[in-house]
């Protein structure tokens, strides 16, 4: 279709269905802050659409719906087509990991009486930006024997805040002679916790403090926290931004936009030729690596317990399968910012209300780390889309020399599949908060539907 803004084409019964759509993406982005709460909140809502785990199911035919969950970070989600397997899937892949500020694994120390937790930022982060913001602490700890208590605190009215704390202008002469990534280092990102002494304590007393409160409420000890995953994110709900309310300003929206609207295209997906499919991995912030990253077996572990199940495991079955799919790798794109025009090269950038955005490569410089997608495959692309008069933009990252970027898509390209980048653009990527236009997560939601129905 034409570029054009959409906001401009929408009658009075899509935009209706728009707001229902982006009201569910603020739901979701708030019910899940981490990998594993996000995870959580799939299951909820694949369950809710007749979808079974496919580790526990028996037998499966054409129409079944299954789910398979790895680590409680990664998962995916099949929809069996009437075609066989091996004749390929339409797959949606995007992550759902974002960056945020780890708990280290003996976190909590005090310092001239004030209490802290010890960090370790994750993915890429430009550090200056996470200072002085209201953060809430979510995640696991588990106990030696197993059992575990699940942390969620700041995200209500009640409950308290933490923050990483910043040094005043008054003082700040040398500090502001630094460069950008040297005003706050990784070290000083630690979380401020607590102030108010343990009565009786004569030394650390606010950490006693702290722990004493953990303990009466949790039943966690500070060994415990050796075996916990708790992250530092931003405090607050996902807010809809501008007097026109047309854009959703949140936390973690690279790549949890893309994660729900690829998720509510598979859970709408009705009965289809080929197989559905949609996965949603963790670790890619970090490289995609691990156990629940894109880089290991668990995604082609999970095809071959369908294949199984569905007509009997060959490992030739499972090659063509994987190597006859297409796939879009579900992840965001930088949004043309009319503030910072140095970076952009206007002709070959996205902008907000046009839809998502295909990259036929990512990656850096001379395209170093990229899957560059083949013409024949953006040439069906474009088909599929303009059939259902869904509207897209085709960009790069940025300048080529500005910098760069990846996904997963090489990974799986890697088998042979025909993959290319197709997400939504969004400001203040990497950011405490983040923003994205309301119509691009609706249209981004249509085109996926089609995609997932319709890509031959």
């Amino acid at each position: 279709m034409k570029e054009e803004n959409l906001w401009l084409k929408y009658e009075a019964d899509e935009l209706d269905a728009l707001e229902k759509v982006c009201g569910d993406y603020r739901a979701f982005l708030d019910a899940g802050k981490t990998e594993r709460e996000c995870v959580s909140e799939i299951i909820r809502q694949a369950e809710a659409k007749g979808y079974q785990n496919l580790y526990t199911a028996q037998t499966l035919q054409p129409g079944d719906k299954v789910y398979a969950a790895w680590m409680e970070k990664s998962i995916a989600l099949f929809r069996v087509g009437t075609e066989p397997l091996e004749q390929g899937m339409n797959i949606l892949g995007a992550h759902i990991d974002s960056p945020r500020l780890d708990l280290k694994q003996n976190p909590l120390y005090e310092e001239s009486g004030l209490a802290y937790f010890d960090t370790h930022y994750y993915g890429g982060i430009k550090k200056y930006q996470w200072v002085t913001v209201p953060l809430a602490i979510h995640g696991v700890v588990v106990r030696k024997d197993g059992t575990r208590e699940t942390i969620s605190i700041g995200e209500q009215e009640t409950d308290p805040v933490f923050a990483v704390t910043d040094l005043l202008v008054h003082l700040s002469s040398k500090q502001l002679e630094k460069k950008a990534s040297a005003v706050v280092e990784g070290e000083n990102l630690d979380i401020l916790i607590g102030s108010r002494p343990l009565k009786g304590e004569e030394k650390d007393a606010a950490a006693a403090q702290i722990l004493k409160l953990i303990r009466d409420k949790y039943h966690i000890e500070k060994e415990d926290l050796m075996s916990a995953e708790l992250e530092a994110v931003p405090a607050g709900k996902a807010r809809e931004c501008g007097l026109d309310r047309s854009m959703i300003m949140a936390y973690g929206q690279d790549d949890r936009i893309c994660a729900y609207t690829s998720l509510a295209a598979m859970l709408d997906t009705e009965d289809t030729a080929r197989t559905a499919c949609c996965i949603l991995v963790d670790k890619e912030e970090i490289g995609s690596v691990g156990a629940t990253g894109m880089h290991s077996r668990f995604f082609e572990n999970a095809v071959a317990e369908l294949c199984e199940k569905l007509e009997g495991f060959s490992e030739l079955k499972l090659r063509r399968a994987l190597a006859h799919s297409t796939m879009i790798s579900s992840d965001v794109s930088a949004a043309y910012d009319p503030m910072y025009t140095d970076v952009y090269e206007k002709r070959s950038s996205s902008f907000f209300g046009r839809g998502p955005v295909f990259c036929k490569h990512t990656g850096v410089r001379g395209k170093s780390g990229s899957n560059d997608a083949n013409a024949e495959y953006i040439a069906k692309l474009r088909r599929v889309f303009d059939e259902h008069k869904v509207g897209f933009q085709m960009s790069e990252m940025g300048k080529i020399d500005a910098g760069g970027g990846g996904t997963i898509a090489y990974i799986l390209a890697a088998y042979g599949m025909e993959v290319i980048d197709g997400g939504i653009a969004i400001l203040c990527m990497h950011a405490p908060w983040e923003i994205a236009s309301k119509a691009d997560v609706y249209e981004a939601y249509r085109g996926y539907c089609a995609f997932l129905r319709d890509m031959k």
